[in-house]
């Protein structure tokens, strides 16, 4: 087990297994609390909208303080800052000062974060092991899934929010732990042909942005309507869930790694139809729901390690990991706002959350094509026959 290692990765993996643990306890309810605050299911969605769109406009800012102290302290900072978006939820009373200030705090501390997370993964794993470190991020992480909503539901439950989503702003800081003994990385002051480099991954995060927040977001919202707005039901339908997901992972990293790129990237969207026309046709019926979310856990595993192989080796490659990042996640905003707001709107006029839930497929045939290609060109190993 070559790819276990690299101990820098191994710390970055446990960090995101803690980090996991919070967000699988807090943020699996962030639309949930929303609701239950009186926001109505499109300005949720358009909550969710700004979150980016203010993430991509403040995004040029981060450049000058990463090239001044280096990933490492903003990794920092963006975990601490994720902690505080926490107890702001629990305050939400519809659209007040409470959301707008949640809001804000949650695309300045995601911005800091993720910024920071991915270019660190980018650099310090190893291209011939990335499917395979991808792969046992997502398991770690799935595995933890099916505690963490439990934990959730029964804290929001028994304590209320305020003391629930204090104690996950406890849990989300002590992420922060594990990055203590990562070392330092710097951000170069010029890097010429950085944003040329990060074109197919841009249209690859435009892409994923706009399935993410069909696949995701607006299901999340459809699953918990469908459960008659009850958390305890929700909560377990997103246990079960990780119950399912953690049965997937290292395989699949494996398979990229030793040559099935392509293989990978067909049964994943293959995969990833299937389960976007399940969602869709099962809202009506809560069981099924139910059923349709736990195999949703399936796909993740299958996709994020082709999708994170090819991501972050081109990040490597290219002359600034960072600004490579910058590029890429402003894609992922911009898929992402444009879905969320379109998925608002048809909300608005009447439609059924069954419709954006199925403006996935789109996207399905969209990553699909570039990441075929993708593999198919490359000479080494990873690419295989297909």
């Amino acid at each position: 087990m070559a790819f276990l290692r690299n101990d820098a990765i191994n710390r970055v993996n446990l960090h995101s297994g803690v980090q996991a643990l919070a967000q699988g306890a807090g943020s699996i309810f962030f639309f949930v609390l929303l609701l239950k605050a009186g926001v109505s299911v499109p300005h949720a969605l358009l909550a969710q909208a700004a979150i980016v769109t203010l993430r991509f406009a403040l995004r040029p800012l981060v450049l000058p303080l990463a090239i001044r102290f280096g990933l490492k302290p903003l990794l920092i900072a963006g975990t601490l800052m994720l902690a505080l978006r926490f107890p702001l939820l629990a305050e939400v009373r519809g659209i007040d000062a409470a959301l707008i200030a949640l809001l804000a705090v949650t695309a300045l501390a995601e911005l800091t974060y993720w910024l920071a997370y991915n270019t660190y993964f980018a650099m310090l794993g190893d291209d011939e092991h990335r499917g395979h470190q991808v792969a046992a991020r997502e398991a770690f992480i799935a595995v933890l899934s099916i505690a963490s909503p439990l934990l959730g539901t029964w804290a929001l439950l028994t304590l209320g929010p305020r003391w629930a989503f204090a104690g996950i702003a406890v849990v989300q800081a002590l992420a922060a732990l594990p990055l203590l003994g990562l070392p330092n990385m710097s951000v170069v002051a010029q890097a010429p042909g950085a944003l040329r480099a990060a074109k197919l991954a841009f249209a690859l995060l435009v892409v994923d942005g706009w399935f993410d927040a069909c696949y995701f977001f607006v299901w999340e919202i459809g699953l918990f309507l469908s459960l008659g707005e009850s958390i305890a039901a929700y909560g377990g339908a997103m246990a079960l869930a990780g119950l399912v997901g953690a049965s997937f992972g290292l395989w699949v990293g494996r398979h990229v790694d030793g040559g099935g790129g392509r293989r990978t990237v067909l049964i994943a969207y293959s995969v990833a139809v299937a389960i976007v026309i399940l969602r869709a046709g099962s809202l009506p019926t809560p069981w099924l729901a139910v059923i349709a979310h736990a195999l949703g856990a399936v796909l993740m595993p299958l996709l994020l390690p082709p999708l994170g192989a090819a991501a972050y080796t081109l990040a490597k490659a290219s002359p600034c990991p960072f600004r490579f990042h910058m590029v890429t996640e402003g894609g992922w905003d911009i898929g992402c706002a444009g879905a969320c707001v379109t998925a608002a709107a048809l909300v608005s006029l009447g439609a059924p959350l069954s419709v954006p839930i199925l403006l996935a497929l789109p996207a399905v045939a969209a990553g699909f094509t570039l990441l075929w290609r993708y593999f198919g060109s490359l000479s080494s190993p990873l690419a295989g026959s297909g």
